[in-house]
């Protein structure tokens, strides 16, 4: 009876609420509005065929407030923008694992009759609808910190390039096509603004933008006080590379006086009490048996 009440629920209340999530988000005036301005002058013979998107991807965008879309397209600029995951295959791959986690959490809670079933129902439903989001969550640190972890030698390889007669620029494109990772591909694409018409200063903060280092985000804003200023770019770029060094060395003693730390918790729980079974594990035995009389 408790399955049939709660199967009925879900079937009404997922639609309704569905539908009413789709009639207060999808901004129509406002999309009107981007696509009579995008197509004003423009022949209908120039305008290229846009590719049909995928059932789950449109009922993806409907249902995603578009507030939530933005902090997914800031998940992918973090990530790199991986050419298996766009945004449009995020939000339907969204929709459908929180589907499969209505599914597999309606069961869940349905079959069990404890409070601890129901509440593993509920997260599996939370779950699925939040996978992608921790899948781009995790890609995105992981391209951070290798960015954060070549941003010195990067400041360095730059600063020599300058000291022997290389623009600014030209240094970027040297280190951009001598490194690999992250932060060569984020310089190479900076440069790419540039080359399709985009101001310097704005390809420079657009570089900050798409990601979350701090010493990356104060490098950029020297550069560009330094153009606006006409600062000589090499003082900067010694100082920074200075700085830059400082701070990995600073991280890594960081690092090292937590290791302790990090290594309590091991020895006392997997350590310790092998060590005790190991050393006192035959004398407790000999006591027991000495007082047992054996």
């Amino acid at each position: 009876m408790n399955l049939i009440v709660l199967l009925s629920v879900l079937l009404v209340c997922i639609p309704l609420g569905a539908m009413a999530w789709s009639v207060l988000t999808v901004d129509k005036q406002g999309r009107v509005a981007v696509t009579d301005l995008l197509s004003r002058g423009a022949p209908p013979a120039a305008v290229a065929p846009a590719s049909t998107p995928s059932l789950l991807e449109g009922i993806g965008r409907r249902l995603t407030p578009p507030a939530y879309v933005a902090f997914l397209d800031r998940l992918l600029s973090l990530a790199g923008r991986p050419a298996s995951m766009p945004l449009g295959k995020v939000l339907g791959s969204k929709l459908a694992l929180g589907l499969a986690g209505v599914a597999v959490g309606g069961w869940l809670a349905g079959i069990g009759s404890s409070p601890l079933m129901k509440l593993a129902g509920i997260f599996v439903l939370v779950l699925g609808y939040f996978i992608p989001d921790l899948l781009l969550y995790s890609k995105g640190q992981e391209r951070q910190k290798a960015m954060q972890l070549e941003l010195a030698n990067t400041l360095d390889q730059m600063l020599i390039s300058v000291e022997a007669g290389l623009g600014f620029e030209g240094a970027m494109a040297r280190a951009g096509e001598n490194g690999k990772g992250p932060l060569a591909e984020e310089l190479v694409r900076t440069l790419q603004d540039m080359q399709v018409g985009r101001s310097r200063r704005e390809s420079y903060i657009a570089l900050a933008e798409r990601t979350s280092i701090p010493e990356l985000r104060s490098f950029v804003q020297a550069v560009v006080q330094a153009d606006t200023y006409g600062i000589a770019i090499s003082r900067v770029l010694r100082v920074q590379a200075k700085v830059m060094r400082v701070k990995r060395r600073q991280r890594a003693e960081e690092k090292a006086m937590k290791l302790p730390v990090m290594i309590l918790f091991p020895l006392l729980f997997f350590i310790f009490p092998v060590l005790f079974i190991a050393i006192l594990g035959p004398a407790v035995i000999n006591t027991v048996m000495t007082f047992s009389g054996q």
